[in-house]
């Protein structure tokens, strides 16, 4: 029994992913994806904050709490895997600027194929990164599904606009079942946990990168979330393809499954508080000018095809 729901969860988890970056490439054209990138201070503070800032937090959390050796090191491969597929999901939940969400997660997954070779053997001495075992299941599972999706817009626009809420239904079932096999599995392992200091770590370094993230977003709440959201919620599958790689402790990897949980609870929560603000501004005041979402068969047509 426990075998089929490994592989029900793994299903879910690509299902997931690859249905909710389907939706973005049916939704978005490459202008707006491509739009909040033309800012190269929307680019520093995006790349400071989540590959200078989320390291120096987990680097300082793993000294501040006393920790299993095993356990800092997972805590330390998350602070430099930054680009999570969750994150668009979580922009919609909490009504930030989705194509800013986009754009971010790209940056960010290139930015760890490049970082994660570089800083870990200086923060985990003795660990070796492959570039492409990183890179090899983000471009399958991310980027490929956002230019197919995209192209597929461009060239059959009907048949896009009657896919499109298909796979985005398939993306919220695929996470609510993603959310309670994740829970629900793993209560033993959560339970194990208690009492080591995995949880409060794993809570702090959310909680701080959540904050500095949100408070250097700019002026604009729908961008302020998506960075806040964005830098707490870390590339688990990028610091997996290294935790197998390298480690046979199992508690790196338990470290990991811990933090999944702990962050998707909190920001799940953050991104319903994100929400509730948003709705509190438009209706006191007119809505921070952005480039609005063009439905498909309107405006440009280039989808996500060059």
């Amino acid at each position: 029994m426990d075998g089929f729901l490994q592989l029900v969860t793994k299903l879910s988890v690509l299902v997931f992913v690859i249905a909710c970056m389907a939706f973005m490439g049916l939704s978005l054209t490459l202008r707006q994806i491509v739009a909040p990138l033309r800012s190269p201070r929307v680019v520093l503070v995006a790349l400071v904050v989540n590959f200078g800032a989320a390291p120096l937090f987990a680097y300082v959390v793993t000294k501040t709490i006393p920790l299993d050796p095993a356990y800092a090191i997972g805590l330390l491969l998350l602070g430099g895997a930054a680009g999570a597929p969750f994150l668009p999901k979580l922009a919609e939940l909490a009504k930030g600027e989705i194509a800013y969400s986009v754009a971010l997660m790209m940056l960010l997954t290139v930015g760890s194929i490049v970082f994660l070779p570089l800083a870990l053997p200086y923060l985990i001495p003795g660990v070796r990164v492959d570039a492409w075992n990183v890179a090899r299941p983000l471009v399958v599972l991310m980027m490929l599904p956002l230019v197919a999706a995209g192209v597929l817009r461009s060239r059959w626009e009907q048949f896009a606009n009657w896919l499109r809420p298909v796979v985005s239904r398939s993306s919220n079932l695929s996470l609510i079942l993603l959310t309670v096999l994740l829970i629900g599995r793993n209560v033993r392992v959560l339970a194990g946990a208690v009492g080591s200091g995995a949880l409060a770590a794993s809570a702090l370094f959310i909680l701080a990168s959540l904050v500095v993230g949100y408070f250097l977003g700019g002026s604009d709440p729908r961008t302020r979330s998506v960075l806040g959201l964005g830098t707490a919620q870390r590339n688990i599958a990028a610091a997996l393809v290294i935790a197998t790689s390298n480690f046979p402790d199992p508690k790196v990897v338990v470290m990991l499954l811990v933090a999944t949980i702990v962050g998707l609870v909190l920001l799940v929560i953050a991104a319903a508080v994100f929400r509730r603000q948003a709705g509190s501004a438009r209706a006191g005041a007119p809505a921070p000018h952005s480039e609005p979402v063009v439905p498909a068969g309107h405006g440009d047509r280039s989808g996500i095809a060059p």
